[in-house]
């Protein structure tokens, strides 16, 4: 059984020196894709009023 050896992004064959992907533009526009929430991993979802546990700046004083 062979894994597939193609590029998430654009489909084609794989650079070793980019694996999975194919060139350095296909990882960067990958990246893109997690900072800009172009993908998501599903889980419940957070309440925006909720006490995250993290200092705001106006309640250290």
């Amino acid at each position: 059984m062979t894994k597939n050896q193609s590029c998430p992004v654009c489909g084609q064959a794989i650079d070793p020196a980019h694996k999975p992907f194919c060139s350095r533009g296909c990882k960067d526009r990958d990246l893109l894709q997690w900072l800009g929430e172009g993908y998501r991993i599903p889980g419940e979802a957070v309440d925006p009023n909720a006490d995250s546990g993290v200092d705001s700046p106006d309640s250290r004083y």
